[in-house]
């Protein structure tokens, strides 16, 4: 397994002009990534953890280059991903797959889970059809969809949807995922067993980052957790076994709910 980080953020900063909810509402500067570092390893799985507004989905976009960066650098396997034009991104893509919030959205209604992973494996997999459609059956069945593989969108649970999306993304043998809130909406079971297929379905030598507010996911699942408050992380945790120390990071990490909130989040 190679030494070189799966991701390398240096000194990155995100800022955002933002319109206030009237036409004359002036405009003011949101800083949603503050002067963030971070490596991620091969095989790690890292959790971004904070409340709504943090900036860890902001993040995460900015990693993969959804979202473009104001300062600072990114390096994917060791190049640098933020000075790469979008068709040089889009021949290294197949390698850096991004797992949605809403899987329903990301869906195409007008095709089944079958053609989903067909189209991930021959549009940026660069599959013949043939090969497309046998290996999509095989990943269908791997995550227990085979007796869906001809089911729309809209006649799926939303734990099936989130599963077609997950089966697109391991059918490319992704280098690195990252998933935004993959378990968004899901009652607790269905959300233990879509991470549980998000996990141990990561290729060997893979890894994950995983933004995420549900603590005890977070524990369970990552072998990192980074804590995000308002653009910065402020501490950073070994898991399962790490005690928080920052005070936002011992409220967000507390089952009890015996730290207040409105206080910790002065710091």
């Amino acid at each position: 397994m190679s030494d070189t980080p799966i991701v390398q953020v240096e000194s990155v900063h995100k800022t955002f002009l933002a319109r206030g909810p009237w036409p004359w509402s002036p405009t003011r500067t949101v800083q949603a990534v503050r002067n963030v570092s971070l490596t991620v390893q091969p095989g790690e799985v890292v959790a971004l953890v904070g409340q709504s507004g943090s900036g860890k989905t902001t993040l995460s976009r900015c990693i993969l280059g959804l979202e473009s960066i104001t300062s600072g650098r990114i390096l994917l396997e060791g190049q640098p991903w933020n000075d790469l034009s979008e068709q040089q991104r889009r021949s290294k893509r197949v390698r850096y797959q991004y797992v949605p919030q809403d899987a329903l959205s990301a869906l195409d209604p007008q095709q089944t889970a079958l053609e989903h992973v067909i189209e991930s494996l021959t549009v940026l997999g660069g599959h013949d059809r043939t090969r497309a459609r046998s290996d999509a059956h095989a990943m269908l069945e791997r995550l227990g969809l085979s007796h869906r593989a001809e089911a729309l969108p809209r006649e799926m649970s939303g734990g099936e949807q989130r599963r077609v999306t997950l089966a697109r993304v391991f059918a490319l043998q992704p280098r690195l995922v990252v998933a935004d809130e993959p378990t968004s909406g899901l009652d607790p079971d269905r959300q233990e067993s879509v991470l549980e297929d998000l996990i141990t379905n990561l290729p060997e030598g893979s890894s994950c980052i995983l933004v995420t507010h549900d603590m005890p996911q977070a524990r369970k699942w990552a072998t990192r957790a980074l804590v995000m408050l308002e653009g910065r992380v402020v501490e950073e945790l070994p898991l399962p076994h790490g005690e928080p120390r920052h005070p936002y990071a011992r409220m967000l990490f507390d089952p009890w709910g015996e730290h207040d909130l409105a206080q910790s989040t002065a710091f």
